[in-house]
């Protein structure tokens, strides 16, 4: 494939069913793949998440090789744009493009549901991970995270 060729259409469109998908746990987080890498051709990934009250999401980090969309469903999230935090209800939409920091948590008192676009795919990896190494035992560490991360050409970012 060279830059001019179109990408390769799929065979036929893919119909995911309400329950169809990919749970990942990962730290208090419930990642519901519903599409991946696997399904798309790498074009991009699709999830829905939730967090508790109190779950720290991600700490800010930024991704040098993907572009991360948030859109908050339900509850509120405490979203870092880079610059500070806001506080996100239904309907917001923060895009993390590639080398902007950001984060997210539940700052508040019910439980947060949103979306998350993830082009190109391939950053669903990071969570399996992160997921099989605590499955095997291993502590959610600073340190464990940002050997995952750079795996994925994601780095924590040094924000106040």
């Amino acid at each position: 494939m060279t830059a001019q060729d179109p990408p390769k259409p799929l065979a036929s469109p893919l119909f995911r069913g309400p329950e169809e998908g990919e749970l990942i746990d990962v730290a208090g987080v419930e990642h519901f793949f519903r599409l991946t890498a696997e399904h798309t051709e790498g074009r991009f990934a699709f999830e829905e998440f939730t967090l508790a009250p109190g779950i720290v999401g991600a700490r800010p980090h930024v991704h040098h090789g993907h572009d991360e969309y948030f859109y908050v469903v339900e509850g509120e999230l405490t979203l870092h744009n880079g610059e500070g935090e806001v506080t996100a209800g239904p309907g917001a939409l923060l895009a993390a493009v590639r080398g902007t920091p950001h984060g997210f948590r539940n700052a508040g008192s019910r439980t947060a549901r949103a979306l998350c676009l993830y082009t190109p795919a391939g950053y669903e990896g990071y969570f399996r991970e992160v997921h099989q190494a605590v499955a095997a035992g291993a502590e959610v560490t600073d340190a464990l995270l940002a050997e995952f991360r750079s795996r994925y050409r994601t780095t924590s970012a040094d924000v106040d």
